[in-house]
């Protein structure tokens, strides 16, 4: 399959249980920014851009993106569907990735195997999780679909759920999308890397400063946990937010 293959980070800064988190220090640089040079490093990517609202809260964030090098697409605040298939038209994109701001742990390789899979059908699959049946960590979370199927679910969806969250559209009704899914041999999908909480921030921040690296591979983020259970437990009892 060919076509542009563009990352969108969604990223806004009015998160409900940690506002502000994008922007918050993470080893010595903003969180955003450890998410967007993971999303440089994937392979086969050729654009990484930010997708926000139009609201001033999210000026900030918009103007530190730009200044670091990347482009930022501003659209609706809550239709996240809208703001990803204008994104896509402003990079003309053929592939898009979705990944969300929260994941600065988020593994390039693995990434890359998602996109890997679609690229590698030929056609033959419109969208490619690693999140649908889940083996990874919860912040390794990558979506992949062709930007033909994101317009047509930009026309087509009408829930205020598909329209919030991107994608359910694409994968909740059987048979509409056609569905690929990528999972690791080793399930760790006890652990949660993602930031959503204080307590999230906490576990993450001391996971890299364990590791030593805040571009630490998975394997040895896998290893630093196992290591250090103390560190897991930080997030232990975080509930996920459902759809």
């Amino acid at each position: 399959m060919t076509g542009r293959a563009v990352v969108i980070v969604q990223a806004r800064m009015g998160s409900s249980r940690l506002p502000g988190k994008v922007l918050l220090d993470l080893a010595g640089a903003p969180m955003l920014d450890r998410v967007l040079a993971r999303c440089a490093a994937i392979p086969g990517v050729d654009e990484v851009l930010v997708a926000t609202s139009e609201l001033p809260g999210d000026d900030p964030l918009a103007d530190h993106v730009r200044a670091l090098g990347f482009r930022c697409f501003r659209g609706s605040e809550s239709d996240v569907l809208s703001r990803y298939a204008g994104a896509a038209r402003m990079a003309e994109a053929g592939i898009v990735m979705r990944v969300t701001s929260d994941c600065p742990l988020l593994c390039p390789a693995v990434s890359g195997r998602v996109l890997a899979a679609l690229r590698d059908s030929d056609g033959g699959l419109d969208y490619v999780s690693n999140a649908q049946t889940r083996s990874y960590p919860r912040g390794l979370d990558t979506e992949v679909f062709t930007a033909a199927s994101l317009y047509r679910a930009d026309a087509e969806a009408m829930l205020q759920r598909d329209r919030e969250h991107v994608t359910p559209y694409l994968y909740l009704e059987p048979g509409r999308f056609r569905i690929g899914g990528v999972a690791d041999s080793l399930d760790r999908s006890d652990l949660r890397w993602t930031v959503d909480t204080a307590d999230d921030l906490a576990m993450v921040r001391a996971l890299v400063a364990a590791a030593g690296d805040p571009m630490a591979t998975y394997e040895t983020l896998l290893a630093t946990c196992d290591r250090h259970p103390e560190i897991v437990a930080l997030n232990a009892t975080i509930q996920q937010k459902q759809l």
